[in-house]
C-alpha cells in the first residue's frame, strides 16, 4: 500500500484545515486507516481511526469534537477535517494503513504496516 498526504501548512489558532491521504497498491475497502501526529520530540501518537466503511470511527480526546475522519472509497482517499485548530495541534501528520480490519480505537504506530511520508501542521497563536 502506498499513501501520499496532502493539505498540511501554517494556520492561525482557531483555523481549519484539511489533510487527504491518497492510497493505491491495494483494495482500498478493506485496508484500515488512521492518522497520527507526531510533534518535535514526542513519538507517534493516533489522531482518528477509521474501519473498512467509515461507519466506525475513533477520535482520540485531545480532538474530539474538533477533527473528523473520514473515507471515500470510490476515490482511495481518507480525510482528516481539522477545524478550530489549537498551537497544541502543531505536528507531523501521518496516514497509516493496515490490511484487514483493525477496530478503530487507541493504537499504536506499531499496529499500521503502511505510513505516508508525513504532512507537517503548524498553528500558530
Amino acid at each position: 500500500v502506498q499513501l501520499v498526504e496532502s493539505g498540511g501548512g501554517l494556520v492561525q489558532a482557531g483555523g481549519s484545515l484539511r489533510l487527504s491521504c491518497a492510497a493505491s497498491g491495494s483494495t482500498f475497502s478493506s485496508v484500515s486507516m488512521a492518522w497520527f501526529r507526531q510533534a518535535p520530540g514526542k513519538e507517534r501518537v493516533i489522531v482518528a481511526g477509521i474501519g473498512w466503511s467509515g461507519g466506525s470511527t475513533y477520535i482520540a480526546d485531545s480532538v474530539t469534537g474538533r477533527f473528523t475522519i473520514s473515507r471515500d472509497n470510490t476515490k482511495n482517499t481518507v480525510y482528516l477535517q481539522m477545524n478550530s485548530l489549537k498551537p497544541e495541534d502543531t505536528g507531523v501528520y501521518y496516514c497509516a494503513a493496515r490490511r484487514g480490519w483493525l477496530a478503530p480505537r487507541p493504537r499504536p504506530a506499531s499496529d499500521y504496516d503502511y505510513w505516508g511520508q508525513g504532512t507537517q501542521v503548524t498553528v500558530s497563536s
